[in-house]
């Protein structure tokens, strides 16, 4: 049976440790090298809940696709959950390893496996990478122009149920063809030129301010509307694929978590729109 040093090297093929950005922190967490590896769990998040079910599962090795310790911490005691994580696992004989912005890059990442979901075409990504197909984010065609409100539904219905759903900015009606998008958080490429040539940019952790310039800006200049959906959501859809890479490459047993760790557990929405304003103390 392989290592989880032969994992790594596996991995490394699979998820290059040279496509990660610079302020990433991918590869091995915890776990001995040299111990052998039957069974890998994934998971988006490494949280307690994905933690005991990878060792409830009697999995040697928990892959997530966010890393624990992206940032530095000054403490591991079971009273933070980043500690409690690293506990769980280490007692359960279970290793960690994150392939994160080195999974988004490849051809069969986090934003290609979304658009491939969408039925986009003609891919290309929104910042190519090294190599050919391989880049942040992806840009492509519909087979056939829909409204923008049948685009947020079909992405409602190819992602898992968070409470948050989609939200949209555009009119309902106004047909989409080219659909940019980035898998995970992408306010950061609201200015490339691929979204703002494309119908609709689809992202996630859209901020009021970045949203609220590129509406009015879109509405000036007839430019594209705005899909915001959930994180995990759209990232955890690439963990089947992943799945089926892995037992290909590595011959081991692998299994997905289907743990909600999107972070909102409700929403409460008003029964019908308004536009009243109520001003406290007026």
């Amino acid at each position: 049976m392989p290592t989880l040093r032969d994992l790594q090297a596996v991995i490394e093929t699979l998820w290059p440790a040279s496509g990660t950005e610079s302020w990433d922190s991918v590869g091995l967490v915890s776990g001995d090298p040299d111990a052998v590896v039957e069974h890998v769990h994934l998971a988006v998040d490494a949280v307690p809940d994905t933690a005991r079910e990878a060792v409830d599962l009697g999995a040697d090795l928990l892959l997530t696709h966010h890393p624990l310790l992206l940032r530095g911490v000054t403490t591991v005691a079971e009273s933070t959950y980043k500690g409690s994580v690293l506990a769980t696992l280490i007692r359960g004989g279970c290793a960690l390893v994150a392939a994160h912005t080195n999974a988004d890059v490849v051809t069969t990442g986090t934003s290609a496996v979304l658009a491939e979901r969408l039925g986009l075409t003609d891919l290309r990504p929104l910042e190519p990478g090294d190599a050919d197909g391989t880049g942040i984010g992806r840009v492509g065609v519909l087979a056939e122009p829909v409204s923008l409100g049948v685009l947020a539904r079909r992405i409602v219905d190819v992602l898992p149920a968070t409470a948050s759903g989609v939200r949209v900015s555009g009119a309902y009606d106004q047909p989409v063809r080219t659909v940019a998008l980035c898998a995970g958080a992408g306010d950061s490429l609201l200015g490339n030129a691929a979204v703002l040539d494309a119908d609709v940019y689809v992202t996630s952790d859209l901020r009021h301010h970045p949203a609220s310039e590129f509406r009015e800006q879109a509405m000036l200049v007839d430019g594209p509307a705005l899909i915001d959906t959930s994180h995990w959501a759209t990232e955890w859809l690439w963990l089947d694929v992943a799945a089926e890479q892995l037992r290909q490459a590595a011959g081991v047993r692998v299994t997905v978590s289907d743990l909600r760790t999107d972070p909102w557990d409700f929403a409460v929405l008003p029964s019908a729109p308004t536009t009243e304003h109520h001003n406290e103390g007026a």
